[in-house]
């Protein structure tokens, strides 16, 4: 079996140089680069326990998300995971079905089994991350973050993307627009939601309170909502839907009710699941996930190796699909 120094040798470096790659500590991309090319060759697998015993942590992240079934989410978890290899982390899945109780659950199991740190697309703005920061614990929120949690974050920028969605069904001659949106305690969907008044205010239209729907960001909670919407006395021309999953809830009622677009306006928040084939109509704003989770993991790698500059957000833009 090879050790550190069998790969210092072949790569030409020194064991320390290998033992701080394995470790995480910051080494130059040319050491690094041929110190896991020797490692590769050589077959070298660190040792796990003795390394988190000396290091009080071990080489895994936890990612904890609401929704793994969501496309956006598996396509998050992509990025996280790619940047994590390259840097010799391990990532753990944690899927919460939106439950603060669960969430909570895999925070402190990330403490107990002393992960380096924890990527967070929040459950609920109320989620509680003081198991991790009381820790001292590397945590970075993505997509949504708990509300006075002073951390790092990568998200979109919802409020805009919103409203972009919203215009495109202005400029297509739509009036009485409605929004399905998630929860009323989920940062993204307040955020979205000002994005589809801004929008409409700006056109000079209303936003009508009663044309306002909440949903899970489910599928079901997207039909749902839409039939709500249907079974109105004055439906809407048009609907804002403020995720890619309640988009296809909302556009099966509209087929099971023999209504197409563009005969009722759709925009999507989030391309349709590539299973879906999207109906001609229908526009759709696209979201970088698979680079917020990379750059989710970028941020959290840093941590980890001892950057100490103050919290910061980096927000990436959605783009219109029309």
């Amino acid at each position: 079996m090879a050790t550190i120094y069998d790969v210092a040798r072949l790569a030409g470096v020194s064991p320390a140089t290998v033992s701080r790659v394995f470790n995480g500590t910051t080494v130059t991309p040319e050491n690094e680069r041929v110190v896991r090319d020797a490692a590769a060759r050589l077959e070298f697998v660190p040792n796990r326990t003795a390394r988190t015993l000396r290091r009080r942590n071990s080489d895994i992240i936890a990612l904890v998300i609401p929704d793994i079934e969501n496309p956006y989410f598996t396509a998050l978890a992509r990025g996280v995971e790619d940047e994590a290899r390259a840097a010799g982390y391990s990532v753990v899945l944690c899927n919460t079905d939106g439950d603060v109780t669960r969430e909570s659950d895999y925070l402190e199991v990330a403490v107990s089994e002393h992960m380096a740190g924890v990527i967070i697309a929040a459950a609920s703005d109320q989620s509680d991350l003081s198991p991790l920061l009381s820790r001292q614990k590397a945590v970075v929120a993505v997509d949504r973050v708990p509300h006075g949690a002073a951390i790092d974050a990568v998200t979109i920028d919802n409020a805009v993307g919103a409203e972009l969605a919203t215009r495109l069904l202005v400029e297509r001659g739509y009036e009485r627009i409605a929004c399905i949106a998630g929860p009323d305690d989920v940062e993204t969907s307040v955020a979205r939601i000002s994005g589809w008044r801004d929008a409409l205010s700006r056109a000079g239209l209303r936003a009508d309170h009663d044309l306002l729907e909440h949903a899970d960001y489910r599928v079901e909670g997207g039909s749902a909502a839409m039939a709500r919407l249907l079974g109105r006395t004055d439906p809407p021309d048009a609907v804002f839907v403020a995720n890619n999953l309640m988009s296809v809830g909302a556009l099966r009622v509209l087929r099971d009710a023999g209504i197409h677009p563009p005969e009722i306006g759709v925009a999507s928040f989030g391309a349709l699941p590539f299973s879906t084939s999207a109906p001609t109509g229908v526009s759709m704003v696209s979201l970088p996930a698979r680079e917020l989770g990379a750059s989710a993991a970028r941020m959290l790698l840093a941590r980890i190796r001892g950057d100490r500059q103050a919290p910061r957000t980096l927000v990436l833009e959605a783009t219109a699909i029309d």
